[in-house]
């Protein structure tokens, strides 16, 4: 009996070594000592410094949507017969994305904290075009006043940014997460003064020129930036809610960001409501009086209708969103089948091809300034709700039916 004992103890401690062994991998959060490959001691005077490392928290706002395969493309006819998003299937890296468009509320915060670290001129190149709103035959005049700063108005999205500040958004948000982790963490954020101050649209300057902690502390998240065209439709598709347990096989092809053919919801007590806010026909934006549907005759809370399956709101109708990329319509055949973008479109389809310029009469509106924006907005009819649908405007333009929402990269794990 007491052999017996014996022998059982033995073999546990074995397992329980064994289990040691297997645990004792360096990883990110404990790199150990000394170098793996050179033996060389880690932190040492001249030795090469390895800082303490944990997971950062979720940057605030942001969903995590997991990467994998998926199909891109325009599943409905092309009524637009533009024929520039053939399907085809790609893999998106695992990413982060804003649960809900940037709305005015966050926009006047921006541009409170600019006013104030940056200059005058930066400033005023930040203030939405509050005049997208005002048209000859339309009665729209106190939209131009009223839409960004009344409160009533906080928690709808911001328009009139064009790609270009919607690019500026995102490094001052960047910059200034990160100076808020820094003083939270009791080390210095470096500020923002000088970030913003002296800049000019288009330099190179980064958040991390701004001051505050170093990539290799660890202490700072990644860039919020605007997601490619692949990452936003994919994170649109949500197809994650199709996926049938325990193997590789959807259960359907989704047209819009829910389950279905149908733009109402077909359950409990908001069945018949419409899933998203665009425009039925002409003329019709919102439905009756005594009986509205979508209920927005322009744009709505941003919280407004029911997420998608990854928890992303709005991923249909509200506003058009800028994605990264330059447009071509031949994107589609062009990029990589991995994180595809295009981010600079003279790369192997240049804008010449197009006969943009003076010498070719402009017969195409096809440059190396335009951007894709996608979705649809409150303005749009529903053939424009479907992710793979695309259409593209210059990047210093903009109008009351495009806002954005921001993207970070995930870290160290695909999770």
């Amino acid at each position: 009996m007491n052999f017996l004992k014996y022998v059982t103890y033995a073999a546990a401690g074995i397992l329980f070594l064994s289990s040691c062994n297997k645990n004792s991998n360096p990883t990110s959060a404990r790199p150990g000592d000394t170098s793996t490959k050179t033996g060389l001691a880690y932190n040492e005077e001249e030795g090469f410094q390895v800082a303490d490392y944990e997971a950062l928290q979720e940057g605030p706002g942001l969903i995590f949507i997991e990467g994998g395969r998926t199909t891109l493309g325009s599943s409905e006819e092309d009524v637009a017969m533009t024929r520039d998003n053939i399907e085809r299937t790609v893999t998106v890296a695992s990413f982060f994305m804003d649960e809900t468009e940037v709305a005015n509320i966050h926009w006047l915060e921006y541009l409170m904290y600019i006013k104030r670290d940056s200059s005058e001129e930066f400033y005023r190149s930040a203030l939405p075009d509050t005049t997208v709103w005002e048209k000859e035959l339309s009665f729209n005049d106190p939209y131009k006043q009223y839409y960004l700063r009344y409160p009533g108005f906080r928690y709808y999205p911001v328009v009139g940014v064009s790609w270009e500040q919607a690019n500026d958004y995102c490094l001052w948000r960047t910059a200034k997460v990160n100076e808020n982790l820094a003083q939270n963490g009791g080390s210095n954020g470096g500020g923002l003064r000088g970030l913003f101050g002296r800049r000019k649209r288009g330099a190179a300057e980064t958040p991390a020129e701004g001051g505050g902690a170093s990539i290799e502390s660890g202490l700072r998240l990644p860039n919020y930036r605007l997601p490619t065209e692949a990452e936003w439709e994919y994170a649109a598709q949500a197809m994650i809610g199709t996926q049938l347990d325990e193997d590789e096989n959807q259960a359907n092809r989704r047209i819009y960001p829910w389950d279905g053919h149908q733009l109402r919801n077909p359950y409990g007590k908001k069945q018949g409501q419409f899933l998203a806010n665009f425009k039925r026909g002409r003329g019709d934006y919102a439905g009756i009086a005594g009986s509205l549907n979508d209920g927005a005759m322009i744009t709505e809370y941003i919280y407004a209708y029911p997420p998608n399956d990854f928890g992303l709101y709005n991923m249909a109708g509200n506003v058009n969103e800028w994605v990264v990329d330059v447009y071509r319509p031949l994107s589609f055949q062009d990029v990589e089948d991995l994180n595809p973008v295009r981010h600079k479109g003279g790369f192997s389809d240049p804008a010449t091809d197009y006969a943009s310029g003076p010498e070719g009469g402009f017969q195409s509106l096809i440059t190396d300034e335009v951007r894709v924006y996608k979705g649809g907005s409150w303005k749009d009819v529903a053939y424009w709700l479907v992710p793979g649908t695309r259409r593209f405007m210059t990047q210093d333009s903009a109008t009351a039916t495009i806002g954005f929402r921001c993207a970070m990269i995930n870290t160290g794990s695909n999770r």
